[in-house]
């Protein structure tokens, strides 16, 4: 019985701990480690990971710029939101199909100065309509069974791109699949200043309360 209930703490913390990173992720306050990255390279490393995780039934194609520039961003952070589009778009085609990870160079002067490096992720899976499209990003929303995802993936992109100083943008119609474009700014050659700390509220600690709102039975029963 005791090693039972170590084992449920320990998934139990698990999954609290990947909830906040997502949290941390969406609200744009996880700590990033930018470094001039090949965004060719850091896709070409990670469709070999995809094939294998994706499933017999779906194929990855990718259709890269072979003239791109370096861009400044957190490559383990880059990698996870690629994961993250990739599961999504796997998840839209139950029946199996292709998901196309693309690169070109964009100019986006009305959404971020200068130049840009675009990453599009497509499917050909079952879309999304226009009232579903507005909810993607936010945190918890999902269109999946109870159970099935924490209807964080989108959001923690979302958080991670802006954060990165780049933009999202989704295109998607019912039956006709989902494209989903990231625009990252092209390194400069100069590190970015590191963000202020935040200070931390105002909270008298003698009189602060804790309010814990979870839904699910293994992390509400051990916390």
């Amino acid at each position: 019985e005791i090693q039972e209930i170590g084992q449920a703490c320990r998934r139990a913390s698990r999954r609290g701990s990947e909830l906040i990173q997502r949290l941390l992720s969406f609200s744009r306050r996880q700590s990033l480690n930018p470094s001039p990255t090949a965004v060719n390279t850091l896709i070409e490393d990670i469709t070999v990971l995809l094939e294998r995780t994706l499933g017999e039934n779906i194929r990855v194609v990718s259709k890269l710029d072979k003239d791109l520039p370096p861009i400044l961003v957190d490559s383990n952070q880059l990698e996870t939101s690629l994961l993250n589009l990739a599961l999504n778009a796997r998840d839209a085609m139950p029946s199996g199909g292709t998901v196309t990870i693309s690169t070109d160079r964009a100019q986006r002067q009305r959404i971020l100065p200068g130049e840009a490096v675009r990453l599009i992720v497509s499917d050909e899976g079952t879309g999304m309509d226009k009232d579903i499209i507005e909810h993607v990003f936010e945190p918890f929303f999902s269109t999946k069974s109870k159970g099935s995802g924490t209807g964080l993936g989108l959001s923690m992109v979302y958080g991670f791109v802006k954060q990165s100083g780049g933009h999202i943008d989704i295109r998607s119609r019912p039956g006709k699949g989902t494209t989903i474009s990231v625009y990252l700014p092209v390194y400069q050659g100069t590190e970015t200043e590191a963000a202020p700390a935040r200070k931390p509220l105002p909270i008298d600690q003698r009189s602060a309360k804790i309010l814990l709102v979870e839904d699910d039975a293994n992390v509400r029963n051990y916390v």
